[in-house]
């Protein structure tokens, strides 16, 4: 794993464990990171199956959440500004049932990074739809799981 993958996780971790518990108890690991993609993985375990033996819905949610929000917090921080990050909206299309390793990718980076130049500029917050796909078996032979969109909600604070 590549130093700057290990920096990631460590935030990704401290966040969890110190902002919002939750996400530490799906325990999410960041495969992939660049500039325009973002792959998180969580694993099926006893805090993420539902009675089914498959992935609960707020383990999902959660996955989804952090495709969208944490690689929008990782180009910001890449910019140098400081932002206000919220979720506007949440929609969810649910494929099939997830019963090992859920993979939750996100290829919105260029937008986003046209966006945190728009509100650096105007100071308003500004609002986009981030996709958000959702595999198990996605190194090997992916399987859509589920499609996700999230309004994602930026304001401008300032630089670092």
């Amino acid at each position: 794993m590549s130093d700057h993958l290990k920096k990631a996780n460590r935030q990704l971790k401290l966040f969890s464990w110190f902002k919002i518990p939750l996400i530490a108890f799906c325990n999410p690991r960041i495969i992939e990171l660049t500039d325009n993609k973002i792959v998180i993985r969580i694993k099926v375990n006893p805090f993420t199956r539902n009675q089914l033996g498959s992935m609960y819905l707020g383990a999902l949610t959660i996955g989804a959440d952090l495709a969208a929000g944490f690689h929008a917090f990782h180009l910001s921080e890449q910019s140098g500004r400081r932002v206000s990050l919220a979720f506007k909206n949440f929609k969810a299309e649910f494929h099939s049932r997830p019963t090992s390793a859920v993979y939750f990718v996100a290829n919105y980076g260029d937008k986003v990074q046209k966006m945190l130049g728009r509100i650096q500029v105007s100071g308003e917050r500004e609002t986009i739809d981030v996709p958000v796909e959702a595999y198990c078996n996605y190194l090997d032979e992916p399987e859509h799981i589920a499609t996700f969109s999230l309004g994602l909600s930026l304001k401008d604070k300032g630089a670092n």
